[in-house]
């Protein structure tokens, strides 16, 4: 593919998951627990993990955090977004590359582990213990969180996975 092809086929897919987590934010749908989403933009993620490869979705993963921070967030949020995003990356393609689990196993991990990456962080940010007591319920909606995103990202990387691999041969 040419370069200036790969890089509107990379925008698009940025752009994808910058919608989607806009769209998120602006859904008034409260579980009433803090800090619990869905985390739309994640079904981009395992899409480009399950298509294109794990560059590709570490890129664009790291573009949609920097973005959406500055764009609809804080400096905060795109520190705690980024320690998600590393803590679930790294478990992501660690499970994925054995070839032993599902999508929807590795995007449940992914989810658990972005939830446990972030109350990390936001111990040694505040400098108290205490936030380890949250890490239950964090879990549990990653866990539910991350069902619902590996199964759209694997309906979609069946149904869009060809289109993607023939476009980026092309």
């Amino acid at each position: 593919m040419r370069k200036g092809k790969r890089t509107a086929f990379y925008g698009l897919f940025l752009a994808l998951a910058l919608v989607a987590g806009y769209v998120e934010q602006l859904l008034p749908v409260s579980l009433g627990i803090p800090g619990v989403k869905l985390g739309l933009a994640n079904v981009v993620t395992m899409v480009l993990l399950y298509t294109v490869g794990v560059r590709a979705a570490v890129g664009i993963t790291a573009a949609r955090i920097l973005l959406a921070g500055m764009l609809f967030g804080t400096g905060f949020s795109i520190v705690y977004s980024a320690a998600g995003a590393v803590c679930s990356m790294l478990v992501m393609l660690l499970l994925k590359r054995t070839g032993r689990f599902s999508s929807v196993s590795v995007s449940v991990a992914g989810g658990v582990f972005h939830n446990v990456g972030q109350i990390l962080v936001a111990a040694l940010v505040l400098e108290t213990g205490a936030l380890v007591y949250y890490l239950p319920i964090l879990i549990l909606s990653g866990l539910a969180a991350g069902i619902v995103i590996g199964i759209i990202s694997g309906i979609l990387t069946r149904r869009l996975g060809p289109v993607i691999r023939q476009t980026l041969e092309s």
